[in-house]
């Protein structure tokens, strides 16, 4: 990749090159186009993940329950659910570090090709599984050979500039939101075959393998972004070649040693991967924490939703977060400036999570009235303005790396620490939710002023990151 970064300060040495080009750049009027089928392979790569992920919810509670594990006890259901997605994270926690730095090495293709087979292996084994043991391991799997995520960004920082990399990082959300838009309705939609579809699937081993073709779905997909990976996405890590005569290699070609662990921490990559660190914990309190206030009593702090009508309110705003992200991201930054809207997009927290309590006042009051669903609708577009941060949060990371033979590893660690802080964040915020409402801390409102202290806490660290990405001369 090209580096397109401008050194302010050496205008003779880059007017050299192309002054025209540099002045378009500079003016903001030059864009350089995307790679449309690189980046192409690469969203399709982060459709997989959300796809893999999700498709096992609408079903995996019915499946525990159908296996016994519970011994018949249906509020046991949960804990052995949340037992493998627990599991699962931690074993991402483990292996994320490992693939990513192994792409600064190797290159990034033959990772992304194992993570697709991961992906394959694990939901296969997933539907054929018969134990909750399997269950585990299957999902372990996935977390273990799947460092996906940290090498496409890495791949997605190497295909693009200073110009086009705030389009691309815009689309990531885009495709996430599609993903957990199809893999809940494939779940769902594939699971009991033999009942649903008896014309096709009314043979005996579709009702011995009743959650099987739900993740065959999945599985197929994977193998499939396999194929086009091999095929089609090129590599973006710099090869050596032989040397030339005279013992030299070109010196556009030479590959620089991947530095170690400790010289890749440098105080900007420190800063940028502990903002993210906070923005995902206090994201991830709030993912956690949503729905289960959506389906808590209103006479014990909630809403009473159905399942249906919070499956509802999540799917729409899953869809309408991914549009605004694909679409407005790269134009809202090139306004605004990328410091401004990621402060803005944390402070919206505060008001966010100070609109729980304000909703369930209401609904206690006049029920769920026009006015609760405003107020919900209101909660759920701050919700879009704060999911904004984790692309700002990309760009700052990704251009905290002086060296880019680093890439892999600073992307791996962010990812590596952030799964961990998503297996704890989740117990932390429906705990303290549930302590709040038996002591009555606050009239039930406890949670929230923690979460809206946690979230003014994080303000002070965004501040100290530059107004732009961060640059090296």
């Amino acid at each position: 990749m090209t580096d397109s970064k401008i050194d302010e300060e050496t205008p003779l040495l880059l007017s050299v090159e192309d002054p025209a080009a540099i002045a378009r750049e500079e003016s903001n009027e030059y864009i350089t186009p995307l790679p449309k089928l690189q980046i192409g392979i690469l969203l399709l790569v982060q459709l997989a993940e959300p796809i893999c992920s999700q498709c096992i919810y609408p079903f995996v509670n019915q499946l525990i329950s159908e296996m016994g594990i519970a011994g018949g006890d249906e509020k046991k259901v949960g804990y052995y659910a949340g037992i493998i997605e627990s599991l699962f994270f931690l074993a991402e926690a483990s292996s994320t570090l490992f693939w990513s730095r192994l792409s600064d090495y190797v290159g990034r293709k033959p990772v992304l090709l194992t993570g697709m087979a991961g992906l394959v292996i694990s939901m296969t084994s997933f539907g054929l599984s018969k134990t909750f043991t399997g269950l585990v391991v299957s999902r372990c799997i996935a977390g273990l050979l799947n460092g996906n995520l940290g090498v496409l960004k890495s791949m997605m920082t190497e295909l693009t500039d200073s110009t086009n990399r705030a389009q691309a990082s815009g689309l990531l959300p885009l495709v996430w939101a599609i993903g957990v838009t199809i893999g809940p309705f494939a779940g769902g939609t594939l699971s009991r075959p033999h009942e649903r579809f008896p014309a096709l699937f009314g043979n005996w081993f579709w009702e011995e393998y009743p959650y099987l073709l739900s993740c065959l779905f999945s599985a197929i997909f994977c193998a499939y972004c396999f194929i086009l990976i091999w095929a089609f996405l090129k590599e973006t890590v710099k090869k050596p070649c032989p040397p030339q005569d005279g013992g030299e290699a070109p010196s556009d070609r030479v590959l620089e040693p991947v530095p170690p662990l400790r010289a890749v921490l440098t105080e900007p990559v420190v800063l940028s991967i502990a903002s993210y660190l906070w923005l995902a914990f206090v994201d991830i309190s709030l993912r956690a924490l949503q729905p289960l206030f959506f389906a808590t009593p209103i006479h014990l702090g909630g809403l009473s939703m159905s399942p249906a009508t919070i499956g509802l309110c999540l799917g729409i705003f899953g869809l309408l977060d991914g549009t605004v992200q694909g679409l407005l991201f790269a134009k809202i930054i090139r306004r605004v400036g990328l410091k401004r809207l990621y402060l803005t997009s944390l402070f919206c927290f505060i008001p966010l999570f100070a609109t729980f309590p304000v909703i369930n006042y209401f609904a206690r009051e006049w029920g769920r009235s026009p006015a609760v669903w405003a107020l919900v609708v209101f909660q759920l577009t701050l919700n879009c303005i704060t999911e904004m941060a984790f692309g700002c949060a990309f760009l700052y990371i990704t251009s905290s790396v002086e060296n880019p033979r680093a890439l892999g590893s600073v992307l791996g660690i962010g990812q590596t620490t952030a799964s961990l802080i998503r297996a704890g964040g989740p117990t932390m915020s429906t705990s303290l939710f549930v302590y709040t409402l038996e002591n009555d801390w606050l009239g039930g409102a406890g949670v929230y002023v923690v979460l809206i202290t946690l979230s003014i806490f994080g303000l002070p660290l965004a501040r100290k990151l530059p107004q732009k990405a961060w640059e090296y001369k």
